[in-house]
Parts: structure tokens; sequence; C-alpha cells
């Protein structure tokens, strides 16, 4: 995809105004775009995700043919009396993996405890997988670790943990599938604030690369609005926020700890100052 990208080298002041804490190696700043469609097609081609649609009535068959030119195999999925729709997933061993480091890797950086959650009651084959594969990875990668820590694995039926997030008072880490994740994520910002104020980390399997940006996306409406001239709404707190965890990240992994707990109390005000500026606005706006 067209993506612009540019090494800055950054700094920050700290909160009591002393000096600058230069950052030791080069920030990567990416700048998005709308290439949303473009990415979906590379995505499908690259893990072969393919929705099946049936518009009469038929049987519905999988046919799986390996690369190594051994002879195809074919599963009959379901036979359709009538008019419907079927649906295919696949994933790799190799991506559920990655996402497992990635989600054990986070958790022992916040020292929080980790939870799986998936409907494997109902998805035997594809969410037992992720169930199995977190297990194994967990069992032999990760728990002396956790122990140490005193934090805790755990796996549980996605129903059961949004009861769970509903009442409890946060402080743990919760993996989810895709589409769960979309989600609940969406849920618990909503909840919180909104959008605008939540950002997203990607984390590399082995827990030192990241990338962080505003969970909002692109938020194509304002962006056409923009491209028309006309002003936007788009909250940018959340864009603020991701580039305070990259260079958060950028000084744990320098061993700075002047750069990690960095304040940027400089661009914003207390609550009396916050409402002195809402009155002054009024009274412009009142003609006082």
């Amino acid at each position: 995809p067209n993506r612009s990208r540019r090494l800055c080298s950054s700094s920050c002041r700290p909160s009591n105004g002393d000096k600058r804490i230069k950052v030791a190696q080069p920030v990567v700043e990416m700048d998005g775009d709308e290439m949303t469609r473009i990415i979906w097609e590379f995505i499908k081609e690259k893990y072969r995700a393919t929705d099946f649609v049936v518009n009469q009535p038929g049987k519905f068959k999988i046919i799986f043919t390996p690369t190594d030119g051994s002879k195809a195999k074919e599963w009959e999925v379901y036979d359709f009396p009538g008019g419907g729709c079927g649906m295919g997933m696949y994933n790799t061993d190799e991506s559920i993996t990655g996402f497992a480091h990635s989600c054990f890797q986070y958790a022992i950086q916040k020292k929080w405890p980790l939870y799986m959650s998936t409907k494997n009651t109902i998805l035997k084959a594809y969410d037992g997988r992720f169930k199995d594969i977190f297990q194994d990875i967990f069992e032999k990668n990760y728990k002396p670790e956790f122990d140490k820590l005193k934090i805790w694995y755990e796996h549980r039926l996605i129903d059961d943990m949004v009861a769970q997030v509903l009442k409890s008072s946060g402080g743990f880490v919760w993996a989810c599938k895709n589409y769960d994740g979309d989600v609940q994520s969406d849920i618990l910002a909503q909840g919180f604030g909104s959008l605008g104020l939540m950002t997203s980390v990607l984390v590399c399997p082995d827990g030192k690369t990241i990338e962080a940006e505003a969970a909002h996306g692109t938020v194509t409406r304002h962006y056409r609005e923009h491209q028309k001239g006309r002003p936007t709404s788009t909250n940018p707190i959340a864009s603020i926020f991701a580039w305070t965890r990259g260079l958060e990240h950028r000084g744990r992994l320098d061993g700075n700890p002047d750069l990690i707990n960095c304040k940027l109390n400089e661009h914003y005000v207390n609550t009396t100052d916050f409402l002195d500026a809402i009155k002054s606005n009024l009274d412009k706006a009142l003609g006082k």
C-alpha cells in the first residue's frame, strides 16, 4: 500500500522543565491514507480468506489443494435445501502463534494477567485451535515469568468474559479474535468516553517492535469534508496518546526512565483554567 514514512529524531520536555530528553534511536512515524480497501484485498490474497455464497439449493463443498502437488481433498460442508449462504474461515498456525506471543509479551510488559476468549464450545475446530496454541505456548515459554510476576493466563468463553469485563475494575489484558476485538474495544472506548480517546498498539511477537496509532482509523467521513475545505470535528487526543505510547516504548527499549515518565503538562489545563477558557469563549460569543 502507498504509505509515506519518515524517521523522526524526537525529544520531550519533562513536567519539571529542567531539560529536554533526547530519544537515543529513531522512531518511525507512518502517515496513514485511504488505502483500507487495497490492504483488505492483500490480506484476502495472502491468507486465502474466502466468503462462500450459495444462492440456490445444492451441496456446499470445500476443496483443498495442497501446495506440494499432492491430491486435492474435498469436504461436503452442507446440503442446502433452499437459498442461503455459507462462510468459511481459515487461519495459519504461524499467525495464531505470533498473536499469542504478542499477547503474552504485552501482559508481561503491563504486569497484568492475560485472558484469552473464544467460543470453542461452538466453533470446536477453529476456536479450539486458538485455545490449544495459546495454552501450549504459555506452558512452554511464559509460565515461569508469569509466576514470578504473580500474574496468570486463563482461557474463557467470550460470553463469560464479556460479563466479567462489565463488572470488573480492569487491570488485565484481554486477547480476542479479530471480530470480537473490534466489537468489544469499541464498547469499552464508548463506555470510558469515546473512540476518539482510544489508541491502538500493534505488538510484534518479540514484544520489542510496536506500532501505535489512533484506534478510530482514517475517519473517512471527516477526511472527505476536509478535502472540500470544510471544518471537521475529529478528536485529536487519540493521535496524541498514540505518539506518547511510541515515545514511552522507545524509552523502555533504551532504558531511558525520563522519557518513559515524560509528562506533557504544558499541553493541558486544570479544571478551573478549562472553565475559565469556556467562560471567556462564551463571553465573546455573547458580545460581552
